[in-house]
């Protein structure tokens, strides 16, 4: 998931052991789609059926109240997919649907029914926290390219696109330079071909072998 979501506890027993987890609800029950020309969302219909309930459990668990309190708690590592036959242990969600994340702060003896695959039990050792301004809405794509830009530079599961983007702009760069190296445009008659093939004694066959290694040079770059 990303952005991350990170947070910051206080008021455990420093020396009782505590899980953290997090589970991801619909906030209602309708299906949106994005608007470009008016830049909003929009309701679209009802939402799809209800995914099998999934619950991440931070991986520093079993802790102590005092570790927790000592660090930020970070869900950097937490995967959505919108598979609904996930085996990996990602939560599933679908797209195009608004959601709430939950913190749930467990203590271990009232985990004896926290699963990755159950809802999150209930009791008084178990307190779940919720933020209004971490509600989202899933998408497979950006609706905004600053969106996209911030992904690609900043979520550590995007270093294949910051690849691409080296590569592209290196192909980029040597294209610009080109226009400025190549000759101006103007029109060619056919005496003008026949006077340079006389001049040079360059025939056609020659002069496709002359572009070929400009040719190869680009193609090596795109990896053709």
């Amino acid at each position: 998931m990303f952005p991350a979501m990170r947070v910051k506890i206080v008021g455990l027993d420093p020396h009782q052991q505590y899980y953290i987890a997090m589970d991801i609800v619909p906030v209602d029950n309708k299906r949106y789609r994005y608007v470009y020309h008016s830049s909003k969302w929009m309701v679209a219909g009802n939402a799809d059926s209800p995914v099998p309930p999934r619950v991440y459990i931070h991986p520093d668990s079993l802790a102590s109240g005092d570790t927790w309190m000592r660090q930020v708690v970070s869900f950097d590592k937490l995967k959505l997919t919108n598979n609904e036959l996930d085996d990996q242990g990602h939560i599933i969600l679908h797209s195009m649907h608004k959601y709430q994340p939950r913190v749930h702060v467990i203590r271990k003896d009232f985990s004896s029914e926290l699963s990755p695959t159950k809802p999150v039990p209930n009791g008084e050792g178990v307190k779940t926290f919720s933020f209004p301004e971490t509600v989202f809405t899933t998408v497979t794509a950006y609706q905004n390219q600053q969106i996209t830009r911030l992904k690609i530079d900043r979520n550590p599961f995007a270093k294949g696109f910051r690849d691409s983007g080296r590569n592209r702009t290196g192909l980029e760069a040597i294209m610009e330079t080109y226009a400025f190296w190549r000759p101006p445009v103007r029109t060619l008659t056919f005496e003008d071909f026949t006077n340079m093939q006389k001049q040079q004694g360059v025939g056609k066959k020659t002069l496709f072998l002359y572009y070929l290694p400009i040719f190869l040079s680009i193609s090596h770059i795109l990896n053709l």
